[in-house]
């Protein structure tokens, strides 16, 4: 009971999120080029023209919002343009930044065309990103020194550079904020093809021999997201030095995820708990998310940005006013056979 009381609460192996692991490896396996980075080909082809257009006109790189699912390679891809340009990358995230004089500080610390990173972006505190407006578009951030009657504001010119945002909830971010931004791209989920290119990449840099249906069994369940992927490949790893000669096979591979509990289509445990309870604690559904929550013992976030993305994009989940229901597909994936009664999963209740 207490094994699995601890893994109810160990982090998923295939959260998109980055954690800790995450880090080892992180900075080995980034991409330094455009030429390196393996997919997103119309935000790398736009991007070219306009790093290459700056470079020529010899101003700094206009004002680039990144945004999509967590894990997808924004934060390497601002790596890569401050790389292409030729210029130093300062990095923080939304929350590190508490003060307006935190963001001072980052701006006024900036060298010409440098560009500035700010991952979740969307979690910027309003009185932050008021300084930020002017910074933006004019290039000069208002301070106002002293208090009261005595207060007098000093405007302060900063050296040109880039901001480069990125966030997983677009639509948190405030209209002005936005609207400041020159160049908005949106990363999208990889294809399998593109993820075994980059298991094969990773498993070279790392040293770990890998075939290429190995590669590609791994990568058809890594839910279309780098970084699990690589996370996938490590643990995969594993398994193959103890079980194996140290080569990752499609076998060794396929052998491994099943302990991991992720099926074939990257669904792990968590998973298929939550359509489990749809549809057998409240026959396919529709239930609401906070009661789906208490049923299987998870937080409703947790279940609302881990989980729901992806069943919703593979067509297992949908969202109706009344709340969450199971799709024809999250029966047949299961094994259970449909209901019978008019209004059950799968029969006109849900539209796409």
């Amino acid at each position: 009971m207490i094994q699995t009381e601890d893994m109810e609460f160990a982090p998923r192996v295939i959260t998109p999120e980055n954690t800790v692991e995450d880090s080892d490896i992180d900075v080995t396996l980034r991409p330094q080029t455009l030429h390196e980075y393996i997919g997103q080909d119309k935000v790398k082809e736009n991007l070219a023209i306009y790093i290459e257009a700056a470079k020529r006109r010899g101003e700094p790189l206009d004002h680039v919002l990144l945004y999509g699912p967590p894990g997808l390679g924004k934060t390497t891809l601002s790596g890569i343009i401050a790389h292409e340009l030729g210029v130093n990358l300062r990095v923080t995230t939304g929350p590190a930044i508490e003060k307006p004089g935190d963001l001072v500080s980052l701006l006024t610390s900036l060298s010409d065309n440098d560009v500035l990173f700010i991952d979740e972006i969307h979690r910027l505190s309003r009185a932050v990103e008021e300084i930020l407006y002017p910074a933006l578009e004019d290039r000069v951030i208002d301070i106002i020194i002293g208090k009261g009657p005595a207060a007098r504001s000093i405007r302060m010119d900063l050296k040109p550079f880039t901001l480069i945002g990125a966030t997983t909830r677009a639509g948190q971010l405030s209209a002005p904020l936005r609207d400041r931004f020159g160049v908005i791209q949106r990363l999208e989920l990889y294809t399998t093809p593109q993820l075994t290119d980059i298991i094969r990449r990773s498993a070279m840099i790392l040293c770990i021999p890998c075939t290429a249906d190995g590669a590609e069994e791994i990568a058809g369940r890594a839910r279309g997201t780098p970084r699990i992927a690589n996370r996938l490949l490590k643990r995969v790893r594993d398994f193959a030095d103890v079980m194996g000669d140290g080569q990752i096979t499609k076998e060794i591979a396929s052998i491994a995820l099943s302990r991991l509990e992720i099926d074939n289509l990257g669904l792990d445990g968590l998973d298929r708990r939550m359509l489990e309870m749809i549809i057998r604690g409240y026959g396919g559904g529709p239930v609401g998310l906070e009661t789906l929550a208490s049923a299987i013992g998870e937080e409703s976030v947790t279940l609302e940005d881990v989980c729901e993305p992806f069943l919703m994009q593979l067509g297992f989940l949908g969202r109706t006013p009344r709340g969450r229901v199971a799709t024809k597909l999250a029966y047949e994936h299961l094994g259970f056979k449909l209901p019978d009664h008019s209004d059950g999963a799968g029969e006109g209740q849900l539209s796409f």
